[in-house]
């Protein structure tokens, strides 16, 4: 039996997902201290973390039968990977797993502020407006710089050329 410790909250179809694997148990130990990690870790096979819980060189050297992480999100730096390997542990995560949601952010967050989005908001929450006042901008042919052309950088200029911006970047 393969002994999974999940450390950080998972959704809970996620959960149910493992749960339902064969040959897995697993431990659901959401929000689980550093000193119980240390403790019950050695029990473990594989552990699956957020970015909530530190996997240190110490925490490591607990894990004794431990064979992979798994990083619920695309950065590892909350993981000590040089150990990790050191000591013939796979760690894995999720690259890309939050690119359409930070890009639509991303995109979002542009519209309001063009649009005047919370002013207006806020206006109307204390009964007063001037329409004029609010108007805003658009996207359509505004020259936009992007700064970091990696993946949400590029989606985020595929989302803007859809509203026939120009772009630089």
């Amino acid at each position: 039996m393969f002994r999974i410790l999940v450390a950080d909250s998972l959704p809970e179809d996620i959960l149910a997902r493992y749960n339902r694997a064969e040959g897995i148990e697993v431990a659901n130990k959401s929000g689980i201290s550093k000193e119980d990690l240390i403790q019950e870790l050695p029990q473990y096979n594989g552990l699956v973390v957020r970015s909530r819980t530190k996997v240190t060189a110490e925490v490591l050297a607990a894990g004794t039968n431990l064979k992979i992480i798994g990083r619920a999100g695309a950065g590892v730096d909350n993981i000590d990977t040089a150990e990790a390997t050191r000591r013939g542990i796979i760690v894995m995560n999720t690259p890309g797993g939050n690119t359409v949601a930070a890009t639509e952010h991303t995109v979002a967050l542009m519209l309001a502020m063009l649009r005047n989005i919370p002013q207006a908001h806020a206006s109307m929450r204390e009964s007063k407006w001037d329409r004029k006042k609010y108007l805003g901008h658009e996207l359509y042919e505004k020259t936009i710089g992007i700064v970091g052309l990696g993946k949400i950088g590029r989606e985020v200029a595929k989302r803007l050329a859809a509203f026939g911006s120009k772009l630089i970047g």
